[in-house]
């Protein structure tokens, strides 16, 4: 269970600055830069540099696409993550062996894509090398999740830790972004993408005298036995029969999913663009059914186990040792595949059903309106390219940090479940925002004139029609800001410091399901209905959250240690 995170005294910004400046809370900063870095410079700034080559097609950069799948299905491979020793590098720490491989093979990486020239000649090293750096990054994410979870403590708070981290990715996002997009048309895409990669293997070498996770806290969760690492054979356990036969399950599950996602990658690397699959039709029929098959018939089984275990039947006797490698190596997997899904129904319960609704749900609206961002700008509103970068590059990113900072602080001064609520209700209400200006921005551009946006607007070389754009984006970003925060603290608290690396993957992984699943319906709806009712809608849809916030919050509240969720308004230590 990740340890509660504030005490019933309320702390103000000066204890949150302190907090800051502890080792931990520094290091978060920059594993969320090292998280933020890469994904902006494969899955965005990429492409420009492949346009300005003039050598690539449009359909060939198609399938660059394929690179974002590595952060999709991410989970696939967290289990292999929480369990596995790299050789020779264990005595780095559980976690900081992973961090420090992954960081250092992205900047290699990087570095590399430095020496190449994209043309058809080398689109296959080109694609391969970002390939990498991708899977790197995606393994990275997946590490430092589970980090941040096992370094909480009652000073580097859950949720300050959280807040950091959010605030380092989205720096990242800015430099990898914009800065390198200046960097470029200064310096060439090569030393851009040399700078950036001698960048991350700084980042990595830094990782190195980063606190990591206690070890031995961890491993007491296991058990010191050889033969019952785990406890499974114990007295009381569930018959290792029927372990087996859910393992099995379980495995042929994962394992369909592994080859079908691995048969999609290795078809799209074909050089016939003819043979290529459609990656956008993969995600949107194939992504569900992954999930289904690793997250919700697992859940459901891991639940019946639970049961099982529950009722007192179909556990064992007495003491059954391991009589074999066969068995000792089921019992590994058996930790890998299952325990992390028994672990967390066991504690939530039913409120499982609570828990993933309100994770598909809470970022639904930013996911789904983010895909017609740029149309709505550029085409609807008819700003510039320019007028766009400003607004949403650089003020925006400025906004969302804020809105970061002031989650980082609610989640300290009013509790996460104040605070969650918040930030999904302000998340969704400011789409209100850009309803107005689907109208025309009369309400917007009121409150910018009153409140004397659009005069320091004026003054800096924009128009009334520019103050407009950034008044709403201002809203949104910091309403965002906010939300991500304690959105990313909540999935935090919820997994165990034993199981944090798979349970916070899977979780993560069904945010932006829905809102992936619905661009298509929403890109018709804009076809047919324009975009005023569309943001109406979304505004809708985002109360649903709040609702479930609410849920959840009464849930916390009534049940508090026993519901397997300390909320951090009733905690004064941390939890078991």
């Amino acid at each position: 269970m990740a340890e509660a995170t504030a005490t019933k005294s309320k702390p103000g910004w000066r204890e949150v600055f302190r907090a800051l400046g502890q080792r931990k809370t520094a290091y978060m900063l920059l594993f969320g830069f090292a998280a933020g870095l890469p994904y902006a410079l494969v899955l965005g700034t990429l492409y420009a540099w492949l346009s300005d080559s003039g050598e690539i097609d449009l359909e060939t950069m198609g399938v660059f696409s394929l690179i974002g799948l590595a952060y999709a299905f991410k989970f696939l491979w967290s289990p292999a993550l929480d369990r596995i020793d790299i050789p020779g590098l264990s005595k780095l720490g559980k976690r900081k062996q992973w961090i420090v491989t992954a960081q250092l093979l992205i900047g290699a990486a990087l570095t590399s894509l430095s020496f190449i020239s994209p043309s058809n000649e080398t689109i296959g090293i080109f694609s391969l090398l970002a390939g990498l750096a991708a899977f790197a990054s995606a393994t990275q994410d997946v590490v430092i999740d589970a980090w941040r979870v096992d370094v909480a403590d009652e000073v580097a708070t859950i949720d300050m830790l959280s807040t950091v981290y959010q605030m380092g990715y989205r720096i990242a996002a800015l430099v990898g972004g914009a800065l390198a997009l200046f960097a470029a048309e200064r310096f060439g895409w090569p030393a851009t993408y040399f700078g950036m990669g001698v960048l991350m293997l700084a980042v990595g070498f830094a990782g190195l005298w980063a606190p990591d996770a206690d070890a031995a806290a961890i491993k007491a969760l296991d058990g010191e036995d050889k033969d019952d690492p785990y406890g499974l054979r114990k007295a009381g356990q569930i018959d290792p029969r029927l372990r087996g036969w859910a393992l099995a399950a379980v495995g042929v599950l994962w394992g369909w999913a592994l080859l079908t996602v691995g048969v999609f990658m290795v078809r799209s690397l074909s050089s016939n663009p003819e043979t290529r699959p459609d990656s956008v039709e993969f995600i949107s029929t194939m992504g569900p059914l992954v999930v289904v098959a690793t997250v919700v018939v697992p859940s459901l089984i891991a639940a019946w186990l639970v049961r099982q275990e529950r009722k007192g039947t179909n556990l064992l006797a007495e003491a059954a040792p391991a009589q074999s490698s066969t068995d000792r190596v089921m019992d590994h997997l058996y930790r890998a595949l299952v325990l992390p899904l028994t672990d967390l129904i066991g504690r939530l319960g039913w409120a499982m059903i609570i828990v993933i609704a309100l994770v598909l749900t809470y970022r639904i609206t930013d996911a789904i309106w983010g895909s017609f961002a740029y149309p709505f700008y550029l085409g609807e509103l008819e700003y510039t390219k320019d007028e766009v970068a400003v607004a949403s590059k650089f003020f925006g990113v400025g906004a969302l940090l804020l809105g970061l900072a002031l989650g980082g602080y609610l989640l300290t001064a009013i509790g996460r479940m104040l605070t969650l609520t918040l930030g999904a209700f302000f998340a969704a209400a400011t789409n209100l925002l850009y309803a107005d200006l689907a109208r025309g921005g009369a309400v917007v551009q009121a409150v910018a004139d009153n409140t004397g946006f659009t005069w320091l607007v004026t003054q800096l070389g924009g128009d009334e029609r520019l103050s407009k754009l950034m008044m709403a984006i201002a809203g949104e970003n910091i309403a965002v800001g906010v939300a991500g925060a304690a959105f990313v603290a909540y999935l935090s608290s919820i997994v165990s410091k034993g199981y944090s690396a798979v349970q916070y993957a899977l979780l993560s992984s069904l945010t932006l399901l829905v809102g992936t699943l619905g661009r298509g319906a929403l890109g018709q709806m804009i076809e047919e209905r324009g975009y005023y009712d569309v943001f109406i809608l979304t505004t809708l849809i985002g109360m649903f959250a709040v609702v479930l916030c609410v849920i959840e919050w009464i849930r916390q509240a009534r049940l508090g240690k026993a519901a397997g969720v300390v909320a951090p308004e009733a905690a004064a230590e941390p939890a078991e």
